[in-house]
């Protein structure tokens, strides 16, 4: 245990105390995260993968207790993600977050991602109710058999000789989805990001010669369940009705992998919503993601 303070300093004392969890929370953080794994793949394979030890996992996770057991938990790195909140844990976090923020986004089920966002904005000001983006609709979508399209057999895992470019289109898809570059002030970073995508097999692309025309990777996997993420077509290539066979391609390679193979999408996105459809993801949930 790093620090502990009771909730009680929003009337909670009795009800529920936040910690930093640390290396021994280990067991009871993953039974917590094991209840909805698609939900909660993205925090369940970083504590699975570094642990709990601030030190490694480079941030700390918040556990919310009651009478001694571990019932939610926050991921507050660059990301803050809540996992299994009620409004009791999300305002203990509130007041134990305090007026710095120090995340560049908000992230999870979309009712609780956006209540966690406007208590810590009614708290703490506009450090944190000011944002520069919120996307308040994003489906959860999941694919666990094969895919109902054929998938284009020229997609394939990358291999680090092709680092520099895919490590390009990852940029631009960055750029174009979130509206800032991951290279400005530390390239070498998110170069090094890349790598280890590549290196684990976790990122997939169709080139042409050296220039990549198509991407994804598998952003988290945990357990039986991925997570595909910084999909990407060549803005020139699109409304050719190549994306729906890539994907199915993607979806093939990460079932090597684990059976279940998730990912969320912005709900305005009607062209990357009707090429998952017909690849054969279903809707199973909704997440929301407030952007510093």
């Amino acid at each position: 245990m790093t620090s502990t303070r009771a909730g009680g300093g929003i009337g909670l004392r009795d009800r529920g105390s936040v910690r930093v969890l640390g290396r021994d929370d280990v067991p009871a953080a993953v039974r917590v995260l094991s209840a909805r794994p698609v939900e909660n793949v993205f925090v369940a394979a970083r504590v699975r993968a570094a642990g709990l030890d601030p030190a490694t996992l480079g941030c700390q996770v918040w556990g919310y207790e009651r009478d001694g057991a571990l019932t939610a938990l926050c991921h507050a790195g660059s990301n803050l993600v809540p996992v299994n909140a009620d409004d009791e844990a999300l305002q203990a976090w509130t007041e134990y977050a305090g007026r710095q923020r120090m995340c560049a986004s908000i992230i999870g089920p979309a009712e609780t991602a956006t209540r966690f966002w406007r208590m810590l904005g009614d708290r703490w000001g506009p450090s944190w109710s000011e944002v520069r983006d919120v996307r308040p609709h994003q489906p959860v979508m999941t694919i666990v058999g094969d895919p109902l399209i054929e998938p284009d057999p020229r997609v394939r895992r990358v291999t680090l000789e092709h680092w520099d470019a895919y490590t390009e289109a990852a940029i631009k898809m960055y750029t174009e989805e979130i509206g800032v570059s991951p290279v400005s002030g530390n390239s070498a970073g998110y170069r090094f990001y890349v790598r280890q995508l590549i290196s684990s097999g976790r990122a997939f692309a169709l080139f042409d010669g050296e220039k990549v025309l198509f991407k994804a990777d598998l952003g988290s996997v945990s357990g039986s369940v991925c997570q595909v993420q910084g999909v990407w077509l060549d803005p020139e290539l699109r409304g050719r009705g190549m994306a729906p066979a890539a994907m199915a391609a993607v979806v093939k390679l990460a079932r090597t992998v684990v059976p279940t193979v998730s990912l969320y999408v912005n709900d305005y996105n009607h062209a990357a919503r009707a090429t998952y459809d017909r690849v054969g993801f279903t809707q199973v949930g909704e997440f929301a993601t407030i952007h510093y």
